[in-house]
């Protein structure tokens, strides 16, 4: 028989959540991916560029088989190609929007390491206006002082972009028209 303060205890237990964060470098600042959406991370390697494609696109990756597009999360973000060192790696997710399902890579300069965060340090993404889009930010983690930028991969990228990469994934020898 349960007691009052069994579920007292099981309330404040769950109040406790934890929830499992990759945290990587790019471009010198520290984001963190849900590892439910990640498959793997490779060593970065042979990119295939694919003509006629946006400049985020890096190309394609022979990922065991499979075609697997590659996205340059620093040009993504900031405009500027990703410089490549010893500590690039390629972190492979499945990302899922509406009906669309597709593996994507994704480039960042140094992958750090898996952060179990409470739930309660989280907290929800800014909003800086009409004019700044901050839904690919799934939340801030208070970690340590500082904060940390929860990506929300499905949004990083539009329906749109989702749809050029899931074209490229499932055609790659076509090329893609916008």
């Amino acid at each position: 028989m349960q007691t009052q303060d069994d579920s007292i205890e099981g309330d404040v237990r769950h109040s406790h959540e934890l929830e499992q964060y990759l945290t990587f470098m790019l471009g010198g600042k520290v984001y963190g991916l849900a590892i439910l959406n990640i498959k793997e991370i490779i060593e970065y390697g042979e990119i295939t560029e694919v003509p006629m494609t946006p400049n985020f696109i890096s190309g394609v990756i022979n990922l065991r088989g499979n075609v697997v597009p590659v996205v340059d999360l620093s040009q993504r973000f900031s405009g500027q190609a990703m410089q490549q060192t010893k500590r690039t790696s390629i972190i492979i997710l499945e990302v899922k929007n509406d009906d669309l399902r597709i593996e994507v890579g994704v480039t960042v300069d140094m992958v750090n390491e898996v952060l179990d965060i409470p739930m309660e340090e989280i907290e929800p993404a800014p909003s800086l206006g009409n004019q700044i889009q901050t839904n690919f930010i799934s939340g801030m983690a208070k970690m340590n002082g500082k904060l940390l930028i929860l990506l929300d991969i499905e949004h990083v990228l539009s329906i749109d972009e989702l749809s050029i990469i899931g074209g490229i994934q499932h055609a790659p020898n076509e090329p893609v028209i916008e």
